[in-house]
């Protein structure tokens, strides 16, 4: 224990713990940013898996059409980075500290919502008969593609529940 100059003792109410860390803090904090790295290096990946696989179910490349800029190509490109993002998050909140199940589950999840995801807006398009090919090329923002955008959301948020 520190020992508190006399002149400062009367106002200290409580006593002076030694400044050094804890035992295992050096392990927790590999384990930790070990963790982070895994979890980051996954959503990385099926961010960009359920990109490529939207791009590939997509009319046209969605890739291309987001590069150039066409704003509802972009918009739809969005719905679907945080669909996916939404399913990551929960996925890893839900894994309980446990990092090689946590991974597992949050690939196995993510996966799967990118299926869903993808299904889910194919069927919206057919519905409502938006016809994403041509929404795709339009220079023009069409609020079609924000239809198209929220379905991606919103199955992601269902998947993402479903997962606590």
């Amino acid at each position: 224990m520190t020992a508190i100059p006399a002149a400062l003792s009367s106002s200290v109410s409580a006593p002076v713990h030694r400044l050094a860390l804890q035992a295992n803090f050096g392990h927790d904090l590999a384990h930790n940013l070990g963790a982070i790295l895994a979890y980051a290096l996954v959503g990385a990946a099926l961010i960009a898996v359920g990109f490529v696989i939207v791009d590939l179910t997509t009319p046209g490349k969605l890739n291309e059409l987001v590069r150039e800029g066409m704003p509802n190509a972009v918009a739809i490109a969005i719905g679907g980075t945080l669909a996916v993002s939404l399913i990551v998050v929960t996925s890893i909140f839900s894994s309980g500290g446990h990092l090689a199940e946590g991974l597992i589950t949050t690939a196995s999840y993510g996966l799967l919502g990118i299926l869903v995801q993808v299904c889910t807006v194919r069927l919206l398009e057919y519905v409502l008969r938006i016809d994403v090919g041509r929404l795709l090329h339009e220079d023009e923002y069409n609020p079609a593609s924000l239809a198209v955008a929220a379905a991606h959301v919103a199955m992601g948020l269902i998947v993402a529940i479903s997962v606590t």
